[in-house]
């Protein structure tokens, strides 16, 4: 009886062990014979997207919670894909440190490039994005400088303007109509009345120049009074021999206005110093900022954001007078020596950033950008900073983004860096012109 006991023990053994072996076979069948029961994690289109690690590189400071938060939702819709944000700006210097990151051999796949200077200088990382639903609903004009024979190597960020953010409540106080500064001496005569009762409105000072961004004063000031000498087009900016400043003395104005009725010194003075401390907290007047400072404000004061902020041009006296400067800030780009994976998984990020019905709420009432695609509902442009861009956009009197064409480092490296010695009272204007005149012409032998 025991023996029959142990044949009966060792057969059922040995049909329990065929049935496992069975089993086995018919879930490696249903895996497509992988021996591997982990998740594949494709996406619905069925690219697979396991285990794909993208690092982001970025450097709008502005927008960083904001894009976190939207990365996360990204991540948890595909579950197989994992995003790594890096954000490098404000105080810090996005272009050095994006060198250096490439430099260290730990090159992202996800970075950001702002034009055909900057084109020219990253081409052999760059990927084709033409392929991409984002660069076939791009606006005329947003390619421009990204775009070579046929090729896309950059989506657009968005629209955006800048000039002078001004308070309302201060304007309204001493009875000044922003919209009528639309000339020097109007400006210099509204500051000086705003000077002469910053005591009682409770201001440090009308102005706050944060001199140590380069920046500031290299990119976006002196722009707005060298674009019109490249006919506001990138392009031929990017291809001139050559830089005669002709609107020299207004730029040179627009710089000592700041300066005069500044916060000092300005040479100490940041962006997080002149957008948070000062402009924020009502202690300036007014700032050279852009539309890109709505998120901070809103954050500081939220009710200030929404209705006690307005934006007007620096002035030009000539043909540009009351014109905004309006362009696309940065690129998204692709870097082309990730794997296949890495750059099917970055493509697929930035088309559901800005094509998904989530990526384009959170473009719109998150990030608050003003599209730079197709398929947006313009009316839900929320914030006054971007309805004041929009509207000089839609009037047709904006001036050009050229800083972007002109040579590698040449805006920040060179010119600001000559006005800080100008602030600094180590070399003249006109000194400061002709090093930077003499750089951009060897720069482009």
């Amino acid at each position: 009886m025991k023996g029959n006991w142990k044949l009966l023990l060792v057969g059922l053994v040995a049909f329990m062990f065929v049935l496992t072996a069975c089993a086995s076979d018919t879930v490696d069948e249903g895996n497509g014979g992988s021996d591997s029961g982990t998740d594949s994690g494709s996406d619905s289109s069925g690219d697979s997207t396991e285990n794909v690690n993208v690092d982001i590189f970025q450097f709008k400071v502005e927008f960083k919670d904001q894009f976190e938060e939207l990365v996360q939702m990204y991540m948890d819709e595909n579950e197989g894909v994992n995003l790594s944000v890096q954000t490098v700006g404000g105080g810090s210097d996005y272009a050095a440190s994006l060198k250096a990151q490439m430099a260290s051999g730990n090159e992202p796949v996800i970075f950001n490039i702002g034009g055909p200077t900057e084109l020219d200088e990253y081409r052999e990382y760059l990927t084709d994005l033409s392929d991409t639903e984002a660069a076939s609903l791009a606006l005329d004009g947003t390619l421009n400088g990204v775009e070579e024979d046929g090729a896309v190597y950059g989506l657009p960020f968005a629209l955006e303007g800048y000039g002078l953010i001004y308070n309302k409540e201060v304007f309204d106080a001493v009875g000044i109509d922003a919209s009528t500064l639309t000339t020097f001496d109007a400006l210099e005569a509204a500051f000086k009345q705003i000077d002469e009762q910053k005591d009682e409105l409770g201001l440090e000072a009308v102005v706050a120049l944060p001199a140590s961004e380069l920046w500031v004063m290299g990119n976006h000031l002196a722009n707005h009074y060298i674009a019109p000498e490249f006919n506001n087009d990138i392009l031929t900016a990017f291809e001139a021999d050559s830089i005669s400043f002709e609107y020299a003395d207004q730029m040179k104005r627009m710089l000592d206005l700041q300066n005069e009725y500044s916060v000092q010194p300005v040479l100490s003075l940041d962006y997080s110093m002149q957008v948070e401390q000062l402009f924020s907290t009502g202690k300036v007047a007014v700032i050279q900022q852009g539309n890109w400072i709505y998120p901070t404000v809103e954050q500081m004061d939220e009710d200030f954001a929404q209705n006690g902020i307005g934006m007007i041009p620096m002035p030009f006296e000539g043909e540009y007078e009351d014109h905004l400067p309006v362009g696309v800030p940065q690129y998204w780009v692709v870097n082309q020596n990730a794997s296949d994976e890495e750059i099917q998984a970055a493509k697929d990020f930035l088309d559901w950033m800005y094509t998904s019905d989530t990526g384009k709420d959170f473009v719109l009432d998150e990030f608050k950008f003003i599209p730079a695609y197709d398929g947006y509902d313009a009316s839900r442009i929320a914030d006054p900073l971007s309805q004041d861009v929009y509207s000089y956009s839609v009037d047709g009197k904006t001036i050009g983004w050229t800083f972007m064409g002109t040579p590698v480092g040449w805006n920040e490296d060179v010119l600001a860096t000559e006005f800080q010695k100008y602030l600094a009272g180590d070399t003249t204007f006109d000194e400061a012109l002709e090093v930077a005149k003499e750089s951009w012409a060897s720069s482009r032998q």
